[in-house]
This record gives structure tokens, sequence and C-alpha cells, in this order.
């Protein structure tokens, strides 16, 4: 106990600051009144200390999160310009959790739930659709160049050749059925709803959202397609419509079933009939059928139509 004794208290009662040695005048002195043994004087009334604003060494070397601190609490945060990256940045912001549900939902689709409502509503995002149609671009490409491999794999006339123009061709027609389909949808949904009201109504993010996740399933039906078998391509190409167009019919029907029948019928007509035509026009662009003539061998083309055509003219002169 040694080391405490540079640092000792003491406490003394007083009555009267009269009371106070003259050795001990210099001392700092603390008065301690109880409050519950009564007292003939009366008490001052206590003043609050005014309000403070405590703010850290951090923000004050940051003044930048300091404002943005009280915009926030506030409520007057400003949207950034959409010019800015900043702008664009709230589309990306979204949990990995809550892109596998969503691309979990789209495969799984199930009469009486809305994709929109159930997982979309509370935070749409561009990142989902962005990467899907990506991943879906390069296995479209990728795989239409292996399908060309198998298809003449063995043929001695063939002489493979990489086809990076498949990419090109394969971006340009997912990401314009991708923006350009459900802009058109947008509007028309738009133009109808001034006309009729409709009690369920989509954003424009909100319809590219659900375009772009349906699409995850053409991912898996892409690689099956690699096989050189019609049945197994023309099966996938059955199971994926399938299921991506009844996300989509799941989706939009509740935005259009106030609306006149045929004006309805004929909305979900069109919305069926592009996503066919998507799935279909890529099977027969970027993965061929099997060619007889050109799988059939060199030593074995002699019985063919036009080397017996050869052989008659021969023999006639």
């Amino acid at each position: 106990m040694a080391s405490n004794s540079d640092f000792l208290l003491q406490f003394t009662d007083f009555e009267e600051a009269d009371q106070v040695p003259e050795e001990r005048r210099d001392d700092t002195t603390i008065t301690v009144q109880d409050s519950t043994a009564g007292s003939d004087k009366p008490q001052k009334p206590r003043r609050s200390a005014p309000a403070m604003t405590i703010r850290s060494y951090e923000d004050d070397s940051d003044p930048l999160a300091y404002d943005d601190h009280t915009e926030l609490l506030s409520g007057q945060k400003k949207s950034a310009p959409f010019w800015t990256f900043e702008y664009y940045q709230t589309f990306f912001d979204v949990e990995s959790h809550q892109v596998k549900e969503r691309v979990l939902g789209s495969l799984l689709p199930w009469p009486g739930k809305n994709f929109v409502r159930l997982y979309i509503r509370n935070n749409p995002d561009l990142y989902g659709p962005f990467w899907i149609c990506a991943t879906l671009v390069f296995v479209i490409a990728i795989g239409g160049n292996i399908s060309d491999f198998l298809v003449y794999l063995g043929n001695p006339q063939y002489k493979y050749v990489p086809e990076f123009r498949k990419v090109t061709i394969a971006a340009t027609a997912i990401y314009s059925y991708a923006w350009l389909v459900p802009l058109s949808l947008w509007g028309v949904l738009l133009w109808r709803n001034s006309k009729v009201i409709n009690m369920v109504s989509y954003s424009f993010l909100e319809i590219v959202c659900v375009y772009g996740y349906s699409l995850a399933v053409y991912i898996p039906a892409v690689v099956l397609w690699i096989i050189p078998n019609e049945a197994v391509r023309w099966v996938s190409i059955v199971v994926a419509l399938c299921l991506s167009g009844s996300v989509l019919v799941l989706t939009f029907w509740p935005a259009v079933c106030d609306d006149q029948p045929r004006v309805a019928i004929a909305i979900m007509a069109v919305i069926v009939v592009f996503h066919t035509l998507l799935a279909v026009g890529c099977k027969a662009y970027f993965f061929k059928t099997l060619d007889v003539d050109l799988m059939t061998p060199v030593g074995r083309q002699t019985n063919s139509p036009q080397s017996s055509l050869n052989r008659s003219t021969v023999s006639t002169r």
C-alpha cells in the first residue's frame, strides 16, 4: 500500500466555513448536503444546462460526414442527379441472399404468388438482371461454338473456327429484349391505367427486374442445348418456356385483369410470343442441327445425286 501513499483523500466535517484552520484555507472543499434532512433555508431552484451537441473527433476531421449525418437525421437527404454514379449505385444495393431468393423464386413459380410483391417490391435491383443477362450471353456464345464443334466432329471437310461474333450478337439480342420489351410494356400499362383504373401497377424498374430474373432458367437450358440431340434441346426449351413464362404471366396478369378482356388477353399473348421468339430464335441461330451431307465421309459421297449426274454426263460424251 506504499504506492498509494501519495494519493490520499481526507474528509473532515466542519459546521461552518469559519471553523476551517488557517493551514487548510487553500485546500479544495466539497460541500455535501443531505436532501432528506429538514432545512429552514430556502433552496434556490436549479437551472438545467442548455442542450449540447457532442461531436466526436472523427466528425471534426470529416465535415462532409457530419453534413450527411445531419441531412439523414433531419430528413433532408438530397437524391443525386441521374448523370452521376451515385444515382445508379442505389440500383445495385442488394444483398446476396435477396438475389438468391429471387432467382429461386423465378425458377419455381407458384399460382397465386406475385413475384413482385414477394421478392421485388421492397428493393428492386438491377444487379441480378444485369449479371443474369451477362451470364446468359456468354453461355449462349460459348455453347454455340461447342455445339458446332460436336456436330461436325469427325468430319474431315469441316475445320473448326471459333466464332467470336456470336458474343456480340447474343449480347445485342439478350439486352435488347431485357430492356426494350419492359420499356414497351411499361408504356402500355401506363396508357391502359389512364383509361382503366387497375388495382395493381408496376414501375419500370420492377418490370425490368421481373424480366431479368425470368431469364435465369435459360442458363441451365442452354447448357443442355450443347448436346447434339434435337429431342433434348426441344424438351429443355419447353420446360424453360413454361417456367419463365409462368413468372411473367402470374406477375403481369393482375395488372391487366381489370381491363377489357380482349385487351388483357392481347397484352398477355404478346408477352408470351416475344418470350417464345427469344428462346426459339437463340436455339435456331446459335445451335445448328445435324447436317447429314456434311457428316458423310468423303469416300462415301460418290453415290450422291451430284456425283451420279457427273457420271451420266461423262458417259454421254
